[in-house]
């Protein structure tokens, strides 16, 4: 099986393509000619106008947790701007990439979660079917039992066929599709789009599709608060 290249994506970042494996909707890995290589542990930063564009569709619901959870701190992309709205946040991570006071704990660890509500870009082959059978979901929902998460994840997740079982049981609450790409690399921006996926126990009906767009993410008056580690590092 051959994907499509993504070569003119990247024309202007100054690297150079070449064939990489990468991971379909189905779960199945395929040769990309014109491709970037997939980085370690599955770890790309996350830009801030995703979780803002989030923190402004979901802070209300957000607000009723004492702690949110990001188990994926990574360098805290994340928890700087949920901090900055006010919201008390737990990091962890398997590796330590610097965010201060992260807990290093691989997330299939805890058997208890230090909070109820997680918000998180978590690993997406470990999200995904073809390698992850869905483990990191499953840890969550069912090991965990949380009752609020939200992911960051490819806007496709949900077209692996392996995946109907877990979703038919674990619907999502709201799916907020982003209607621009993300450039999680700063190697232009990705032939795909990105969506949080937002599962809440408090929710009862049907999955609600709702669209966010970069203005959405231009929310200066939620920014006024300060986060307790802005002063050792550029928000």
């Amino acid at each position: 099986m051959t994907a499509a290249s993504a070569r003119g994506l990247f024309r202007a970042t100054g690297n150079k393509a070449k064939p990489t494996v990468q991971m379909q909707l189905d779960g199945t890995l395929a040769r990309v000619e014109g491709g970037l290589e997939r980085e370690a542990d599955d770890f790309y930063p996350t830009p801030p106008e995703p979780i803002r564009a989030l923190l402004h569709a979901e802070i209300d619901r957000l607000r009723d947790f004492p702690a949110i959870w990001d188990a994926s701190a990574g360098d805290g992309a994340l928890v700087r701007e949920m901090e900055s709205v006010g919201l008390k946040v737990i990091a962890s991570d398997l590796i330590d990439r610097g965010w201060p006071g992260a807990e290093l704990r691989d997330f299939y660890d805890f058997d208890v979660a230090p909070a109820k509500a997680t918000v998180q870009n978590p690993p997406f082959g470990e999200c995904g079917w073809g390698n992850g059978k869905a483990r990191w979901l499953k840890h969550a929902l069912d090991t965990l039992d949380l009752d609020y998460m939200a992911l960051l994840m490819n806007w496709g997740w949900p077209g692996a066929g392996g995946l109907a079982p877990f979703y038919a049981a674990h619907p999502p609450a709201r799916v907020y599709l982003m209607r621009w790409k993300i450039d999680f690399t700063g190697q232009g921006a990705p032939p795909m789009l990105n969506a949080w996926f937002v599962w809440d126990k408090q929710h009862q009906g049907e999955t609600v599709l709702r669209m966010l767009d970069r203005k959405d993410a231009r929310q200066s008056e939620m920014f006024a608060t300060t986060s307790p580690h802005q002063d050792r590092r550029d928000i």
